[in-house]
Order: C-alpha cells, then sequence, then structure tokens
C-alpha cells in the first residue's frame, strides 16, 4: 500500500512514477476524498472539544444554581454534528483505504521502462545450453514414456492442468525440495517455517493478491478461506500486526508449500505438462529487513537462488523485469530463466523481488529502530526454486537418446544413490 502522505506531499511526483508501469490512474479523485476524510476528521475532534466545553459550563452553571436547559440543547446539537462528523470520518476513510488499495507500488528508479517482458533486461547469462546430438523431447513425453508421469488420470480425478508422476520422477521432485531447502537453511542462513496452506482475506490483502488478483485465487467460501498460491503469503503474515525489534533483522524464513492457482488469466497457455498447473511445489525464500538492508538482501536471494541452478548444472539467465512487466506489489523484480531444450527457450523459474514497505503497510509489520521508533519493513521473496519447473529443467537437460534421464549429481545423495531413471 501507497503512503497517504506521500500522495498527498508529492501528487506529481507519485503520478508519474505510477505511469511508468502504464496507463497511470488519475489521483484527484483520491486526493478530493482524503481532503474530505480529513475535514470531517478534523469536525469530529472540534465537536468533541466543543462537547467538553459544554459539559463543563453544564457543571458549572448547575453548582451555581442556574439554568442549563438551553446548554444541554446546544450540548446535543453538538453531540449530533460529532455523530454525523465521525460517521462520515469513518465512510471517507474506508473509500481512501480502497482506493489505496488499488494502486500497485510504484518501481524504483533503476527499473527501466517497457511495455511487457519483451522489453526486459538480461542482466547475465550462466552455463551453456547442452548441444544434443538427438531431437531433445518435452518434460511430458519423457515422463509418459517411462511409465512414471500420467495426466490424464490426474484430469479424471481433477481437471487439466493437474498431473500425478510416481517412482523415481515422484521421488526427484521431493529430492529437489530437500535439497533446496538443505541449502538455504544451512548455507544461506534461512530458517525453515511450516505456515497455513489456507490463509483468510485479511492475509492475501496483506501481500497484495486481494482485492485485485481474486479471480486468480481458490476460495473456499463456506469457511472464508483462500489456498495459498504461495508460501510467500503465509509465511509474510505471520508477522501482520507485528512490531519487531530491529535488532533482528533481517529475518530470513524457507518454506516448502504445495500452491494453488486457478491461471484465469493464462487460457491456452502452457496447456501441456507441468509448466503452468493449478497444484504446484515451491520452496520460498522470505525476507523481513530494516529498510537500508533491503537492497543487499535482493541481491543476496538472487544470488541463492541462482545457487540452486549452479549446482543442478542447468544454464539460465538473469532477467530485470521492466515496469510494464513488474508485479502488482513489487518495487523490482529479477527473474530466473532456465533453458529447456524441448523449447528452445529459457523460461522463468524464479522471481526475486523487493517490495519495499508496500506489503508492511497493507500487513501492518513494523519494527523499532535503534530509537524505539516504530516504523514499517522492508519485505522480500524470491523463489528458490518453483519445484515442478526445476523438475522439467533437469528431465530435459539430463535426458538421454533413450529416453532415460542422467540424476545430476548433487541429487544422486537424496535418491538413494540412483544415477539413471529408466522405464518402471
Amino acid at each position: 500500500m501507497l503512503d497517504i502522505r506521500r500522495i498527498r506531499e508529492h501528487p506529481e511526483e507519485v503520478a508519474a512514477a505510477l505511469a511508468r508501469r502504464g496507463n497511470g490512474p488519475d489521483l484527484s479523485a483520491l486526493l478530493n476524498t482524503d481532503a474530505e476524510r480529513r475535514a470531517a476528521a478534523a469536525e469530529a475532534e472540534e465537536m468533541k472539544a466543543a462537547q467538553n466545553r459544554a459539559s463543563k459550563q453544564i457543571a458549572a452553571k448547575k453548582g451555581a444554581g442556574e439554568d442549563v436547559s438551553e446548554v444541554l440543547a446546544e450540548m446535543k446539537a453538538i453531540a449530533d454534528r460529532q455523530k454525523a462528523a465521525a460517521e462520515k470520518a469513518r465512510e471517507l476513510d474506508g473509500q481512501v483505504n480502497d482506493a489505496l488499495l488499488s494502486l500497485p507500488n510504484l518501481p524504483d528508479a533503476d527499473v527501466p521502462d517497457g511495455g511487457g517482458e519483451d522489453d526486459n533486461v538480461e542482466l547475465r547469462r550462466v552455463g551453456t545450453p547442452r548441444a544434443f546430438d538427438f531431437a531433445p523431447k518435452p518434460h511430458d513425453e519423457l515422463g509418459e514414456a517411462l511409465g512414471l508421469m500420467d495426466f490424464a488420470r490426474a484430469a479424471k480425478i481433477a481437471q487439466a492442468r493437474f498431473a500425478s508422476y510416481t517412482g523415481a520422477v515422484a521421488r526427484m521432485e521431493r529430492a529437489l525440495a530437500a535439497f533446496m531447502l538443505d541449502l538455504h537453511t544451512t548455507e544461506h542462513g534461512f530458517t525453515e517455517v511450516v505456515a497455513p496452506y489456507l490463509v483468510n482475506a485479511q492475509a492475501m490483502q496483506g501481500t497484495g493478491q486481494l482485492p485485485k488478483f481474486g479471480d486468480d485465487l481458490f476460495h473456499i467460501t463456506e469457511d472464508g478461506l483462500y489456498l495459498i498460491p504461495t508460501a510467500e503469503v503465509s509465511v509474510t503474515n505471520l508477522f501482520a500486526g507485528e512490531v519487531l525489534d530491529g535488532a533482528t533483522l533481517p529475518l530470513k524464513l524457507a518454506a516448502f508449500s504445495p500452491c494453488f492457482r486457478r491461471e484465469a488469466g493464462s487460457y491456452g497457455k502452457d496447456t501441456r505438462g507441468l509448466i503452468r498447473q493449478h497444484q504446484f511445489h515451491k520452496v520460498e525464500m522470505v525476507l523481513l529487513a530494516r529498510p537500508e538492508q533491503s537492497d543487499e538482501m535482493l541481491d543476496a536471494i538472487t544470488a541463492h537462488a541462482e545457487t540452486v541452478l549452479q549446482r543442478l548444472e542447468l544454464p539460465y539467465r538473469v532477467m530485470q523485469l521492466c515496469t510494464g512487466d513488474l508485479g502488482f506489489s513489487a518495487a523490482s523484480t529479477r527473474d530466473l530463466e532456465v533453458w529447456l531444450p524441448a523449447q528452445d527457450k529459457y523460461r522463468e523459474i524464479s522471481s526475486c523481488s523487493n517490495f519495499r514497505d508496500f506489503q508492511a503497510r497493507r500487513a501492518g509489520i513494523r519494527f523499532k529502530d535503534a530509537g524505539g521508533k516504530p516504523q514499517f519493513v522492508h519485505t522480500l521473496n524470491g523463489s528458490g526454486l518453483a519445484v515442478g519447473r526445476t523438475l522439467v529443467a533437469v528431465m530435459e537437460n539430463y535426458q538421454q537418446a533413450d529416453g532415460t534421464i542422467q540424476v545430476p549429481a548433487v541429487l544422486q545423495p537424496y535418491m538413494g544413490g540412483l544415477k539413471v531413471i529408466s522405464r518402471a
């Protein structure tokens, strides 16, 4: 959530920053409502003070044996005005809050301008795509030919965009998640967290999924709960409404979870395989930091996500997202894109974002600085990594001409020493 004071004091600057994302909203209506709200709140306070003065006047008149009927009538009129002004202020406050909830974060000044993913900027490439002496197959064909992936049976009990896999492929998914968590907790300083997979609407609002992305969420209406689209939601909101000790920051938390997304805006995209599923697994890195730490932390979590790909010896590139491709809550995002030989292209496997104080304002997460003054934390998160997409990348990059799949050396200890996945 943006700071209303910043909008009030620097409307042109905020409007220009929002315009960099595309068609910037007209802030005049918000500012007018805010001005009305402040005027109503001031009137309510003024009437409250007038009530106090009248109350003292009544007490004095009663003590002197004087008639207080006129002052009582005046006090009633003041009370009515106070109540009306307070109700108006509350109503307008709700309107201001709703308007603020609809505004995206401001992009950092160094985020490149652009209209969409074609304008993202490549920062670096690591690793060289393998030269195959045969036509590489997509992961779904490999998995089905090995008898270890079954999309038809999954669709039978659910619908399209669900998958079932068994044997060594299922074990590799588990191995990847364990490897990622072990790496982040033993080498990168993260604390592992298990948090709820179902959260309330307030939590979804806190990290920016609601109200804007309600159509992409699975909602259990009877309980008023939502299935999380990422562990970022539940882990970040564990601290909602709290004031943290600044000396404990940054908090570095890692969580493995299932993730659930309707993919409402992706009809017709990636309908085959595991790339775009309604249900998938992910290891998420979440950081809560002091403002002066967050730039360094974005570099760090990007490097942590890269380490996973480096240990798996998968070619990838790092992209700085432009303003037109930036997520709603993010001030700056770097995507890691892994090479998929069957598609002959790089595909996103991790997003690492700095949200500044945008989420913290929505969720009410503060810390006390050295002087004891509360201020909002900066939140960050990064996929470390999306497990299903990492499985895709391993299967396609490590496939052999006979349809078997080599197991990366770093995963072999997690798979009982298995070196090659062959037909079940």
